[in-house]
Protein backbone atom coordinates (compact mmCIF):
# COMPACT_ATOMS: atom_id res chain seq x y z
CA UNK A 1 0.00 0.00 0.00
CA UNK A 2 1.38 3.37 -0.97
CA UNK A 3 2.26 5.87 1.75
CA UNK A 4 1.69 8.92 -0.41
CA UNK A 5 -1.55 10.66 -1.33
CA UNK A 6 -2.65 8.20 -4.03
CA UNK A 7 -5.30 5.52 -3.79
CA UNK A 8 -4.88 2.61 -1.44
CA UNK A 9 -4.88 -0.89 -2.91
CA UNK A 10 -8.33 -1.46 -1.41
CA UNK A 11 -9.67 1.77 -2.89
CA UNK A 12 -8.32 0.85 -6.31
CA UNK A 13 -9.76 -2.66 -6.07
CA UNK A 14 -13.21 -1.33 -5.18
CA UNK A 15 -13.04 1.15 -8.06
CA UNK A 16 -12.07 -1.57 -10.54
CA UNK A 17 -15.49 -3.17 -10.61
CA UNK A 18 -14.05 -6.61 -10.01
CA UNK A 19 -15.24 -8.59 -6.96
CA UNK A 20 -13.20 -7.69 -3.87
CA UNK A 21 -12.52 -10.00 -0.93
CA UNK A 22 -11.37 -8.86 2.49
CA UNK A 23 -10.77 -11.00 5.55
CA UNK A 24 -11.17 -10.23 9.22
CA UNK A 25 -8.15 -10.72 11.45
CA UNK A 26 -8.67 -10.77 15.22
CA UNK A 27 -5.78 -9.47 17.33
CA UNK A 28 -4.49 -11.80 20.03
CA UNK A 29 -5.67 -11.81 23.63
CA UNK A 30 -2.02 -11.43 24.60
CA UNK A 31 1.05 -9.66 23.25
CA UNK A 32 2.19 -12.34 20.77
CA UNK A 33 0.95 -11.56 17.23
CA UNK A 34 2.35 -14.66 15.54
CA UNK A 35 -0.91 -16.59 15.17
CA UNK A 36 -2.76 -13.60 13.75
CA UNK A 37 0.07 -12.87 11.33
CA UNK A 38 0.19 -16.52 10.25
CA UNK A 39 -3.55 -16.43 9.53
CA UNK A 40 -3.01 -13.41 7.30
CA UNK A 41 0.00 -14.95 5.56
CA UNK A 42 -2.08 -18.01 4.65
CA UNK A 43 -4.41 -15.69 2.72
CA UNK A 44 -1.69 -13.67 0.98
CA UNK A 45 -2.64 -13.17 -2.66
CA UNK A 46 -6.16 -14.52 -2.07
CA UNK A 47 -7.73 -11.41 -0.51
CA UNK A 48 -7.28 -7.71 -1.19
CA UNK A 49 -7.12 -6.51 2.43
CA UNK A 50 -7.17 -7.58 6.07
CA UNK A 51 -9.62 -5.86 8.40
CA UNK A 52 -8.27 -5.86 11.96
CA UNK A 53 -10.90 -5.70 14.69
CA UNK A 54 -10.78 -3.12 17.49
CA UNK A 55 -11.94 -4.57 20.82
CA UNK A 56 -14.74 -6.55 19.19
CA UNK A 57 -17.52 -7.59 21.59
CA UNK A 58 -15.87 -5.39 24.24
CA UNK A 59 -13.14 -7.94 24.99
CA UNK A 60 -9.51 -6.96 25.62
CA UNK A 61 -7.17 -7.66 22.71
CA UNK A 62 -4.01 -6.21 21.19
CA UNK A 63 -4.60 -2.84 19.58
CA UNK A 64 -5.77 -2.80 15.98
CA UNK A 65 -3.21 -0.09 15.20
CA UNK A 66 -0.30 -2.28 16.29
CA UNK A 67 -1.38 -5.36 14.35
CA UNK A 68 -2.18 -3.28 11.27
CA UNK A 69 1.36 -1.88 11.30
CA UNK A 70 2.81 -5.40 11.59
CA UNK A 71 0.72 -6.48 8.58
CA UNK A 72 1.80 -3.43 6.60
CA UNK A 73 5.46 -4.16 7.34
CA UNK A 74 4.92 -7.59 5.76
CA UNK A 75 3.42 -6.14 2.60
CA UNK A 76 -0.15 -7.05 3.52
CA UNK A 77 -2.89 -4.44 3.06
CA UNK A 78 -4.54 -3.62 6.41
CA UNK A 79 -7.85 -1.96 7.28
CA UNK A 80 -7.76 -0.28 10.68
CA UNK A 81 -10.95 -0.60 12.68
CA UNK A 82 -11.50 2.33 15.02
CA UNK A 83 -14.20 2.13 17.69
CA UNK A 84 -15.60 5.12 19.56
CA UNK A 85 -16.43 3.10 22.68
CA UNK A 86 -13.04 3.29 24.40
CA UNK A 87 -11.64 6.72 23.46
CA UNK A 88 -12.73 10.32 23.70
CA UNK A 89 -12.43 12.56 20.66
CA UNK A 90 -8.86 13.57 21.50
CA UNK A 91 -7.82 9.93 21.68
CA UNK A 92 -9.57 9.17 18.39
CA UNK A 93 -7.94 12.15 16.71
CA UNK A 94 -4.55 10.95 17.93
CA UNK A 95 -5.17 7.47 16.48
CA UNK A 96 -6.14 8.95 13.12
CA UNK A 97 -2.98 11.05 12.92
CA UNK A 98 -0.90 8.13 14.09
CA UNK A 99 -2.42 5.88 11.44
CA UNK A 100 -1.53 8.38 8.72
CA UNK A 101 2.04 8.67 10.02
CA UNK A 102 2.44 4.87 10.02
CA UNK A 103 1.12 4.51 6.48
CA UNK A 104 -2.20 2.99 7.55
CA UNK A 105 -4.68 4.54 5.18
CA UNK A 106 -7.72 2.23 5.14
CA UNK A 107 -10.11 2.81 8.00
CA UNK A 108 -13.43 1.40 9.23
CA UNK A 109 -15.24 3.82 11.54
CA UNK A 110 -17.36 2.12 14.21
CA UNK A 111 -19.41 3.19 17.18
CA UNK A 112 -18.44 -0.02 18.98
CA UNK A 113 -20.17 -2.88 20.78
CA UNK A 114 -21.66 -2.03 24.18
CA UNK A 115 -19.49 -2.80 27.21
CA UNK A 116 -22.17 -5.10 28.58
CA UNK A 117 -21.53 -7.43 25.61
CA UNK A 118 -18.02 -8.17 26.93
CA UNK A 119 -16.38 -9.80 29.92
CA UNK A 120 -15.54 -6.58 31.79
CA UNK A 121 -18.97 -5.00 32.37
CA UNK A 122 -17.52 -2.63 35.01
CA UNK A 123 -15.44 -0.87 32.32
CA UNK A 124 -16.55 2.70 31.61
CA UNK A 125 -17.74 3.29 28.03
CA UNK A 126 -16.76 6.61 26.46
CA UNK A 127 -18.77 7.17 23.24
CA UNK A 128 -17.69 10.81 23.09
CA UNK A 129 -18.24 10.42 19.33
CA UNK A 130 -20.13 7.82 17.35
CA UNK A 131 -19.43 6.52 13.85
CA UNK A 132 -21.01 9.39 11.92
CA UNK A 133 -19.13 12.07 13.84
CA UNK A 134 -15.93 10.02 13.59
CA UNK A 135 -16.39 9.99 9.81
CA UNK A 136 -16.87 13.75 9.91
CA UNK A 137 -13.62 14.06 11.84
CA UNK A 138 -11.80 11.99 9.23
CA UNK A 139 -13.22 14.17 6.48
CA UNK A 140 -12.01 17.30 8.26
CA UNK A 141 -8.48 15.91 8.70
CA UNK A 142 -8.47 14.87 5.03
CA UNK A 143 -9.39 18.48 4.21
CA UNK A 144 -6.37 19.63 6.23
CA UNK A 145 -8.33 21.04 9.18
CA UNK A 146 -7.81 20.39 12.87
CA UNK A 147 -10.73 19.96 15.33
CA UNK A 148 -10.94 23.72 15.88
CA UNK A 149 -11.04 24.52 12.16
CA UNK A 150 -7.42 25.66 11.89
CA UNK A 151 -5.14 24.43 9.12
CA UNK A 152 -3.11 21.33 9.99
CA UNK A 153 0.56 22.39 10.02
CA UNK A 154 1.74 19.25 8.22
CA UNK A 155 -0.93 19.16 5.54
CA UNK A 156 -4.02 16.98 5.13
CA UNK A 157 -4.33 13.31 5.87
CA UNK A 158 -5.36 10.85 3.15
CA UNK A 159 -7.47 8.29 4.98
CA UNK A 160 -9.85 6.01 3.04
CA UNK A 161 -12.74 5.66 5.46
CA UNK A 162 -15.56 3.15 5.45
CA UNK A 163 -18.52 2.43 7.70
CA UNK A 164 -20.51 -0.54 8.91
CA UNK A 165 -24.08 -1.45 8.00
CA UNK A 166 -26.60 -4.18 8.77
CA UNK A 167 -28.77 -5.05 5.74
CA UNK A 168 -30.96 -7.19 8.02
CA UNK A 169 -31.80 -4.30 10.32
CA UNK A 170 -35.34 -4.50 11.66
CA UNK A 171 -35.83 -0.81 10.86
CA UNK A 172 -35.53 -0.23 7.12
CA UNK A 173 -36.18 3.50 7.42
CA UNK A 174 -33.58 3.77 10.18
CA UNK A 175 -31.05 1.82 8.11
CA UNK A 176 -31.68 4.04 5.09
CA UNK A 177 -31.38 7.24 7.11
CA UNK A 178 -28.23 6.22 8.96
CA UNK A 179 -26.51 4.95 5.81
CA UNK A 180 -27.24 8.26 4.09
CA UNK A 181 -25.82 10.14 7.07
CA UNK A 182 -22.65 8.04 6.89
CA UNK A 183 -22.30 8.75 3.18
CA UNK A 184 -22.78 12.47 3.77
CA UNK A 185 -20.19 12.33 6.58
CA UNK A 186 -17.59 10.94 4.20
CA UNK A 187 -17.88 7.14 4.13
CA UNK A 188 -16.33 5.75 0.95
CA UNK A 189 -17.40 2.12 1.32
CA UNK A 190 -19.62 -0.06 3.50
CA UNK A 191 -18.78 -3.28 5.27
CA UNK A 192 -21.80 -5.21 6.49
CA UNK A 193 -22.47 -7.37 9.47
CA UNK A 194 -22.90 -11.06 8.69
CA UNK A 195 -25.64 -11.50 6.10
CA UNK A 196 -27.79 -14.62 6.09
CA UNK A 197 -30.71 -13.24 4.06
CA UNK A 198 -29.70 -12.79 0.42
CA UNK A 199 -32.84 -10.83 -0.43
CA UNK A 200 -32.08 -8.34 2.36
CA UNK A 201 -28.60 -7.85 0.86
CA UNK A 202 -30.01 -7.45 -2.63
CA UNK A 203 -32.52 -4.85 -1.45
CA UNK A 204 -29.91 -2.99 0.62
CA UNK A 205 -27.51 -2.71 -2.30
CA UNK A 206 -30.18 -1.81 -4.84
CA UNK A 207 -32.24 0.65 -2.81
CA UNK A 208 -29.75 2.19 -0.38
CA UNK A 209 -26.05 1.69 -1.14
CA UNK A 210 -26.05 1.87 -4.95
CA UNK A 211 -27.93 5.20 -5.13
CA UNK A 212 -25.34 6.61 -2.71
CA UNK A 213 -22.48 5.24 -4.86
CA UNK A 214 -21.16 3.27 -1.89
CA UNK A 215 -19.53 -0.08 -2.70
CA UNK A 216 -20.60 -2.84 -0.31
CA UNK A 217 -18.49 -5.63 1.17
CA UNK A 218 -21.07 -8.20 2.28
CA UNK A 219 -20.28 -10.03 5.50
CA UNK A 220 -19.82 -13.81 5.26
CA UNK A 221 -19.40 -15.50 8.63
CA UNK A 222 -17.97 -19.01 8.91
CA UNK A 223 -20.25 -21.14 11.09
CA UNK A 224 -18.59 -24.10 12.80
CA UNK A 225 -21.61 -26.03 14.11
CA UNK A 226 -25.28 -25.73 15.02
CA UNK A 227 -24.24 -25.03 18.61
CA UNK A 228 -21.94 -22.27 17.40
CA UNK A 229 -24.77 -20.71 15.37
CA UNK A 230 -27.17 -20.79 18.31
CA UNK A 231 -24.52 -19.18 20.54
CA UNK A 232 -23.94 -16.40 18.01
CA UNK A 233 -27.65 -15.68 17.77
CA UNK A 234 -27.75 -15.36 21.55
CA UNK A 235 -24.69 -13.18 22.22
CA UNK A 236 -23.86 -11.21 19.04
CA UNK A 237 -25.92 -8.03 18.67
CA UNK A 238 -28.00 -8.13 15.49
CA UNK A 239 -27.15 -11.73 14.52
CA UNK A 240 -30.00 -13.48 12.69
CA UNK A 241 -28.86 -16.94 11.61
CA UNK A 242 -31.97 -18.69 10.25
CA UNK A 243 -33.20 -21.97 11.67
CA UNK A 244 -32.82 -23.64 8.26
CA UNK A 245 -29.05 -23.13 8.36
CA UNK A 246 -28.88 -24.28 11.97
CA UNK A 247 -30.77 -27.44 11.01
CA UNK A 248 -28.46 -27.97 8.04
CA UNK A 249 -25.42 -27.79 10.32
CA UNK A 250 -27.05 -30.07 12.88
CA UNK A 251 -27.81 -32.73 10.25
CA UNK A 252 -24.37 -32.65 8.64
CA UNK A 253 -21.99 -35.56 9.37
CA UNK A 254 -19.14 -33.03 9.41
CA UNK A 255 -20.53 -29.69 10.70
CA UNK A 256 -17.23 -27.85 10.21
CA UNK A 257 -17.08 -28.85 6.53
CA UNK A 258 -20.74 -27.93 6.12
CA UNK A 259 -20.01 -24.49 7.52
CA UNK A 260 -17.23 -24.09 4.96
CA UNK A 261 -19.65 -25.09 2.20
CA UNK A 262 -22.24 -22.58 3.38
CA UNK A 263 -19.64 -19.78 3.47
CA UNK A 264 -18.38 -20.69 -0.02
CA UNK A 265 -21.94 -20.64 -1.38
CA UNK A 266 -22.52 -17.23 0.18
CA UNK A 267 -19.22 -15.89 -1.13
CA UNK A 268 -20.11 -16.86 -4.71
CA UNK A 269 -23.66 -15.50 -4.47
CA UNK A 270 -22.91 -12.27 -2.62
CA UNK A 271 -20.11 -11.43 -5.05
CA UNK A 272 -22.73 -11.18 -7.80
CA UNK A 273 -24.80 -8.69 -5.76
CA UNK A 274 -22.32 -6.52 -3.85
CA UNK A 275 -18.90 -5.08 -4.70
CA UNK A 276 -17.38 -7.97 -2.80
CA UNK A 277 -17.41 -9.89 0.44
CA UNK A 278 -15.85 -9.61 3.87
CA UNK A 279 -14.92 -12.99 5.38
CA UNK A 280 -15.15 -13.57 9.13
CA UNK A 281 -14.02 -16.72 10.94
CA UNK A 282 -13.48 -16.12 14.64
CA UNK A 283 -10.89 -18.59 15.97
CA UNK A 284 -11.01 -20.48 12.65
CA UNK A 285 -9.17 -18.18 10.25
CA UNK A 286 -7.19 -21.14 8.89
CA UNK A 287 -10.43 -22.48 7.37
CA UNK A 288 -10.85 -19.42 5.14
CA UNK A 289 -8.39 -20.88 2.65
CA UNK A 290 -10.77 -23.84 2.20
CA UNK A 291 -13.72 -21.45 1.82
CA UNK A 292 -11.93 -19.58 -0.96
CA UNK A 293 -10.78 -22.76 -2.71
CA UNK A 294 -14.27 -24.26 -2.60
CA UNK A 295 -15.80 -21.02 -3.87
CA UNK A 296 -13.29 -20.96 -6.74
CA UNK A 297 -14.14 -24.57 -7.68
CA UNK A 298 -17.83 -23.76 -7.60
CA UNK A 299 -17.32 -20.75 -9.85
CA UNK A 300 -15.30 -22.86 -12.29
CA UNK A 301 -18.04 -25.51 -12.40
CA UNK A 302 -20.67 -22.85 -13.01
CA UNK A 303 -18.59 -21.39 -15.84
CA UNK A 304 -18.23 -24.85 -17.43
CA UNK A 305 -22.01 -25.37 -17.27
CA UNK A 306 -22.65 -21.99 -18.94
CA UNK A 307 -20.24 -22.81 -21.76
Amino acid sequence: MGRGMGSTDLESALASGRPVITAEITPPLGADPRRALAAAEALRGRVQAFNVTDGSRAVMRMSSLALCKLLLDRGLEPVLQLSCRDRNRIGLQAELLGAQALGLRNLLCLTGDPVKAGNQPAARPVFDLESVRLLQQVRALNAGLDPLGAVLPDGPTALFAGAAADPQSRSWSGLKSRTRRKAEAGARFLQTQMVMDVEALRRFCGEIADPLALPVLAGVFLLKSAKNAIFINRVVPGAQIPQALIDRLAAAPDPKLEGIRIAAEQLRLYSTIAAGVHLMAVKAEESLVQVLELADRGSAVAADVRT
